[in-house]
């Protein structure tokens, strides 16, 4: 190999493991972030969806029913909790909203909520940022998010957050 391709590939590893550096710390400063802001944080499953008018018909909202498999912040101990979201379908009219979380049915999550003190439900906070998606990694079998970061890893993580506060 000679030096000018040793140098083009030192370069390009360079570039390519700063990257995943940057993304690492980008992760860790919004886990921090998530986890300071929440009211509760769990993992859970997808239950129940049910989407409904509000009082003036002007929005569309869908109440997200979620079985708790495990709470890692928060004051809130049931087998169950219940979020709010925006967008939905009622009828013929459905709402979609970006940057939003969707939800289907039985899929498992790591969810970040925030009490609304307006009507006291609870919301994903943050939008589609306060909800990841869980996996099976079909090597291990362990429950891994989209950005292939383990769950196990992930609570960890959370928990210190939460100590520190």
């Amino acid at each position: 190999m000679n030096t000018r391709s040793r140098i083009m590939l030192l370069l390009t590893f360079c570039f390519f493991g700063t990257q995943g550096l940057l993304l690492s710390q980008s992760i860790q400063s919004e886990l921090k972030s998530l986890t300071d802001g929440a009211d509760v944080i769990l993992t859970g499953k997808v239950i129940n969806q049910t989407s409904s008018w509000n009082a003036d018909r002007s929005r569309i909202y869908t109440e997200v029913t979620l079985r708790a498999d495990e709470y890692l912040k928060g004051d809130y101990s049931e087998n169950t909790l219940s979020v709010k979201t925006l967008g939905g379908e009622v009828g013929d009219v459905g709402e979609l909203y970006s940057h939003m979380p969707k939800f289907t049915n039985d899929e498992e999550v790591l969810l970040f909520v925030k009490k609304d003190n307006k009507d006291l439900s609870y919301r994903v906070l943050n939008g589609e940022e306060g909800k990841l998606t869980l996996y099976e990694d079909k090597a291990t079998g362990e429950k891994v998010t989209s950005f292939n970061k383990k769950i196990s890893t992930l609570k960890k993580e959370i928990k210190s957050y939460v100590e520190l506060r």
